[in-house]
């Protein structure tokens, strides 16, 4: 018995480290477009959308079904009890036998050829639904781009802010060495040491609480890529460097109201409703259908006595069917249908107003960002340029810690700005595309 679990021990521990290097983490370099065509391979939320889009496909099928003839078979075999004959006092009562076996076979056949352009309508009104549900998972596409590119973009600006803080805490970490050993040669106090040792702690945190925003956007733009557990995403440093186009708010606007999904949706519900409405139209109208039809019964009954065989009989004719009722019950639906047709033309263009006020918007907080970089630029350099200063001030003795711990502060608020102010024109560039419904 020790000798098998001492061979299970050996087994076990042969296999722990391949077991922890399968758990190795993976560093990844994936770009934009590349994460965008994972998540339109692997994404569960786009899925749904998917099959809607082939449910609706379906749909138009079933709706096409209307042209086609129907066409109804029947056959059943019955048992019928002998008959009873009376006066018509119900006096004189005599028993009339029946053939008790009884059969009955019909085919019937029909075939619409007119009905006031109902079955067009709604042929076309599935292929709008059909386009509508296309539309949605373009929509729906369109929204999780936008949110990847934000989890996407705030990783990258999150590594940037990382990067300075773990600079601030080496140059800190000098700095406290420094004072270290002037305050054993009785230069500086105590006190003074406290002061950087304070500082070194809250950089510290704050570069714990950077490395778990890292881990959180990490662990949502793998699982919304569909990517092993063990994958650290790596967002591609050179699109800083991409020159991104400006054009003009014009181009902007006029590129959302074409391609704009939520509009397309809404002048989508527009024709629908029209369509709708011609249904209801429809309605006041006959309906013309060819029919068919054969029948074999047996026994025949409708004589007395009755004949034991079978009766086969067939027919043809055109029927017309209007329902006189229409004339005054559709009158409140058409009403109703038209101020639904207005309801949604209104909502189309209040959407293409408020879709061409946040396309302007945005246009100018993008031209903004250009702006706020150079002026975070400038100020990046000017900040580093005064800890330099202070830095040499401090080490020949005409500086105070409290100078050096204002510039240090200087440098790191600068340093984390132009990181933002780079990272903020590319989030504004896509927010712009997602607007304009061409992400």
């Amino acid at each position: 018995m020790n000798k098998f679990y001492l061979l299970i021990m050996l087994l076990c521990a042969a296999l722990c480290p391949v077991g922890a290097s399968a758990q190795e983490t993976v560093r990844q370099i994936i770009t934009i477009d590349e994460m965008f065509a994972l998540a339109d391979q692997n994404s569960k939320s786009l899925r749904p959308g998917a099959t809607g889009i082939n449910e609706a496909h379906e749909a138009v099928n079933v709706a096409k079904n209307a042209r086609l003839p129907e066409i109804d078979v029947a056959l059943s075999f019955s048992y019928l009890g002998d008959g009873y004959l009376t006066d018509r006092d119900f006096s004189n009562g005599m028993t009339a036998p029946i053939p008790h076996f009884g059969n009955n076979f019909s085919v019937e056949v029909s075939q619409v050829i007119y009905s006031g352009r109902a079955i067009s309508n709604r042929i076309v009104l599935a292929k709008l639904q059909e386009k509508n549900a296309q539309l949605n998972l373009e929509t729906n596409r369109n929204n999780l781009r936008f949110r990847l590119v934000g989890y996407y973009l705030d990783l990258f600006k999150q590594q940037n802010l990382l990067q300075v803080y773990e600079k601030n805490i080496e140059q800190t970490q000098q700095v406290l060495e420094e004072i270290r050993l002037k305050s054993k040669e009785g230069i500086l106090l105590q006190n003074d040491i406290t002061r950087y040792e304070l500082l070194l702690s809250n950089l510290e945190l704050a570069r714990t609480q950077i490395q778990n925003t890292l881990t959180i956007l990490n662990n949502n733009l793998i699982t919304m890529l569909g990517l092993p557990a063990n994958v650290r995403i790596e967002p591609d440093t050179t699109i800083i460097s991409h020159i991104l186009p400006i054009e003009n708010d014009g181009y902007w606007t006029n590129t959302a109201s074409q391609n704009s999904p939520e509009l397309k949706q809404l002048d989508l519900t527009v024709q629908i409703n029209q369509h709708q409405d011609k249904i209801i139209q429809s309605e006041r109208l006959p309906k013309v259908a060819l029919f068919a039809g054969n029948h074999l019964d047996g026994p025949v009954t409708i004589e007395v006595p009755p004949i034991n065989k079978n009766f086969n009989y067939w027919y043809a004719g055109v029927g017309v069917k209007y329902n006189v009722s229409s004339l005054y019950q559709t009158k409140k639906s058409l009403n109703r249908s038209k101020f639904t047709i207005q309801r949604t033309k209104e909502q189309y263009d209040d959407a293409k107003e408020q879709t061409e006020l946040a396309v302007k918007a945005d246009y100018i907080q993008y031209l903004e960002t250009y702006e706020l970089v150079e002026t975070q630029r400038i100020a990046s350099l000017l900040a580093n340029q005064n800890y330099s200063v202070v830095s040499n001030r401090y080490k020949n003795d005409m500086a105070l810690i409290t100078d050096m711990l204002d510039a240090s502060n200087a440098q790191l608020s600068a340093e984390v700005q132009l990181a933002n102010a780079q990272i903020n024109i590319i989030f504004n560039y896509y927010k712009l595309l997602y607007i304009s419904g061409t992400l």
